[in-house]
């Protein structure tokens, strides 16, 4: 059986995003090893501190900035995560000063909102009824 262990979100700078990934979005850092000149560095939820890991990969890669610039350009988010109340989420990582590109929308079985992760991303949240 597959399952997902790691999955990865390119930022722009790695301290940046361990900071809003951990005081803003409530994750919390996992494993944090030098790597090259980079990092290693994982967050995980707190409400699944063993379950699957964001890898906080730096985008260094001559490819990613032009992806992460069209993707933004174009208002796709690049990963998605869940939360319980996608109306009060927003609200919560607006007052600590988070930029949304979508507000909280219904759309039928799902809610979703969109921010912008500070480090190059746009980030869903979502939520089903």
């Amino acid at each position: 059986m597959i399952r997902i262990n790691i999955t990865s979100v390119l930022v722009d700078d790695q301290a940046k995003a361990l900071a809003f990934y951990t005081d803003i979005l409530g994750f919390i850092k996992k494993t944090d090893e030098p790597v090259g000149g980079a990092r290693w560095l994982t967050v995980v939820s707190p409400a699944d501190p063993d379950g699957v890991e964001l890898l906080l990969e730096p985008d260094g890669h001559p490819a990613v900035g032009p992806f992460k610039r069209a993707l933004v350009a174009d208002g796709i988010p690049f990963t998605q995560f869940a939360v319980d109340d996608v109306y009060a989420e927003v609200e919560r990582l607006k007052g600590l000063g988070v930029e949304f590109t979508q507000d909280a929308t219904d759309m039928g079985p799902v809610v979703t909102a969109v921010f912008d992760d500070t480090c190059g991303n746009l980030i869903q949240i979502a939520a089903t009824k």
